[in-house]
């Protein structure tokens, strides 16, 4: 295992920002700086309540399992990489797992996902599945995974990396990059465009919200959204006031 990457503490005020924007949002804000494939494909929120989730990656890779290594018995090695990422990943990170878009296998079960809760950990995401569905589902912290799936990770998944750049759900992550999740699911933002980013959705934001306020109210959305320059002056009138 290597453990090269420093990762920098994102600023709270951004971190701050982040929370409650939408990862549709954020997916067009993206969208607008050049950067296409960033939503993680197949992840979605397991939990029953409707959390949201910001935080920075805290990377676990693993390659296809082979079964002379893969046995139950490798769990007693401490330094086994699964149990070691859910003892190492610090507070308020997230724990990312490249399971190379295989959800045959779970990647982690409810121990191991309560144990990073209790750690404070904020959230998990695999493109792979999770067992003890039922009870991961009722967790407060953020999960996102494919689907469930009863099989241990060992029949399928071998973990190898910690802290290294990986691929999730086809998107390239890289350690400390921001991870924001919601009922739509997860959006990887570059760590270095994290604060253009967040200041860019809060206007965005509020310009929507004006928007459903007037959809809402019976206008039409053709020169609304997007604003022709009539409606661009109206809306800013209308934030002058």
């Amino acid at each position: 295992m290597t453990d090269t990457y420093a990762v920098r503490p994102l600023d709270e005020s951004i971190r701050a920002a982040l929370v409650g924007v939408s990862t549709a949002t954020l997916h067009t804000a993206l969208y607008k700086k050049g950067f296409r494939n960033t939503y993680i494909q197949g992840a979605r929120r397991a939990n029953v309540a409707k959390v949201h989730m910001v935080g920075q990656a805290f990377t676990l890779r693993y390659i296809p399992a082979r079964e002379d290594l893969d046995t139950v018995a490798a769990f007693t090695d401490p330094k086994h990489p699964q149990r070691l990422a859910v003892e190492s990943v610090p507070e308020g990170m997230v724990l990312v797992c490249d399971c190379r878009q295989d959800a045959t296998a779970a990647s982690a079960g409810n121990i191991l996902l309560t144990r990073l809760a209790v750690r404070k950990c904020a959230g998990f995401v695999s493109d792979a599945g999770i067992r003890d569905f039922d009870e991961a589902e009722q967790q407060d912290m953020p999960i996102f995974c494919v689907k469930p799936s009863a099989p241990t990770n060992l029949t399928k998944h071998h973990g190898v990396d910690l802290q290294v750049p990986i691929g999730c759900g086809g998107v390239a992550i890289y350690p400390g990059d921001v991870l924001v999740g919601d009922g739509d699911g997860v959006i990887v933002i570059p760590f270095e465009l994290a604060g253009e980013i967040a200041e860019e959705t809060q206007r965005m934001e509020a310009f929507e919200r004006y928007v459903l306020e007037k959809v809402s109210a019976g206008a039409a959305v053709i020169g609304l959204y997007p604003p022709n320059q009539e409606s661009r002056e109206e809306y800013e009138r209308s934030q002058e006031a």
